[in-house]
């Protein structure tokens, strides 16, 4: 409730602000006691959603897993913060800023449901993994290091540079194509069977390919059983599903809150467990210590209004719900697969069941595995269906295309691509 009426106070704000002449036209959300799952299914509650949002109607866009796009009271809190940034310049950044930082840092940790000194905003993702990849002191002749096919393709590449930098051997787990929670269990059972020297290993919540979601918290009390370190990647899913970090129960993770948080772009997160970070060295030149997760992290010279803006996307998220997001988010997966799940023509990738399903999905036409297959299919629901999406090309099992709708994503946009996706296989 006080996130919601940071919302409406928020919206109120904007209303009188003179950076956007129709911001007094800003609606707000309709109270609702339904449970997610009904609330999901309400189409007038989500198309007041859509009207706080920036409009896109040149095409229908389903590839919002790349970033996300900022509620327009997010964005124009972040024209607030850069023009204070610009007009103030280092009068406030030498003065304030790390006041201001330490807010947005606490408000991330708050709402992941950790300690402020355990999570440290980043610029991304990558960021984050970089710093514990390479900071790494766990490995020694002898190692090995394990990542899968849906993992992301730049941290599959960094892995194996892991592998060739500290000369240990490094492992890529293939995935069942699809599959359910006791499949991918059985998978990475095996996998530490085979390899009884594994010593890192990362774990990927929501795959960027399809999005499939693991069974994180069993496979990562397993690896714990077993000494070895998990790197949790949290890029694509924090937001995409409602979760703290209890859920998981790992010790490292990374995350971006630029794709489903709504943060302006540049902004990711590093999380430490207490206890756990003299496995991975302070970033080289500062100081010592385990006891606050900022040390492993070097910022820089940075974009100051994104990381002050980190409050403002967080109360925009969470006065919409985080369950109510993520039961809307995996709503439109099924609208559009439940209608072309039956196709004998139709591969439908990742989680076989809802259980495992988040919002993003993937799928090709069955038998079309190579890149230059998917590359036409993409191509052909963009120019004869007016539809967006884009292709992913790292599974073992082939290429496919992934469909990533957000909140303010009509229904009928899914309803169009299902009819698109019948046509293109019925002709095919």
């Amino acid at each position: 409730m006080a996130n919601r009426r940071r919302f409406l106070q928020l919206s109120a704000s904007l209303a009188a602000s003179p950076l956007m002449a129709d911001a007094g036209t800003m609606p707000t959300l309709p109270a609702s006691t339904k449970s997610p799952q009904a609330l999901a299914q309400d189409e007038a509650h989500w198309a007041a959603v859509r009207a706080l949002y920036p409009v896109q109607d040149d095409i229908i866009n389903l590839e919002h897993g790349y970033w996300g796009k900022m509620s327009t009271p997010v964005e124009q809190a972040l024209a607030r913060h850069t023009h204070r940034v610009n007009q103030e310049l280092s009068w406030y950044a030498r003065r304030d800023y790390g006041r201001d930082f330490m807010t947005a840092r606490a408000a991330a940790a708050e709402a992941l449901g950790v300690k402020t000194h355990e999570l440290m905003l980043t610029r991304n993702a990558t960021e984050s993994f970089v710093n514990l990849i390479t900071q790494y002191d766990g490995l020694a002749p002898g190692d090995a290091i394990l990542w899968a096919d849906a993992d992301y393709p730049e941290f599959k590449r960094m892995m194996a540079w892991l592998a060739r930098r500290r000369g240990v051997e490094g492992h890529m787990l293939a995935l069942p194509a699809s599959g359910t929670d006791d499949d991918y269990l059985a998978a990475y059972r095996q996998a530490f069977d085979a390899h009884p020297n594994l010593k890192l290993i990362l774990l990927t919540h929501v795959s960027n390919q399809h999005g499939l979601v693991l069974p994180v918290r069993q496979i990562a009390a397993i690896a714990r059983q077993r000494g070895i370190h998990v790197i949790c990647d949290c890029a694509q899913s924090w937001g995409l599903l409602d979760f703290k970090r209890d859920d998981l129960d790992v010790d490292w993770a990374v995350f971006n809150l630029h794709k489903w948080i709504g943060s302006p772009v540049g902004v990711g997160a590093l999380y430490m467990r207490e206890g756990t970070m003299g496995a991975v060295s302070p970033f080289p030149g500062e100081d010592p210590g385990d006891d606050d997760v900022a040390n492993r992290v070097h910022l820089a010279t940075s974009d100051f209004a994104s990381f002050l803006t980190v409050p403002d996307a967080l109360a925009f998220h969470q006065a919409i719900g985080g369950a109510n997001k993520a039961a809307r988010l995996k709503y439109l997966r099924e609208t559009w697969v439940s209608q072309v799940r039956a196709s004998p023509k139709v591969e439908i990738l990742g989680p076989s069941g809802p259980h495992n399903a988040s919002g993003m999905g993937g799928f090709r036409l069955r038998g079309q595995t190579t890149k230059a297959q998917a590359d036409a299919l993409q191509a052909r629901l963009q120019q004869d269906f007016g539809i967006f999406t884009v292709v992913r090309n790292d599974l073992a099992s082939g290429a496919c295309i992934r469909v990533t709708p957000q909140t303010f994503t009509p229904i009928g946009h899914l309803h169009a691509l299902a009819e698109a996706i019948d046509t293109v296989a019925r002709a095919t």
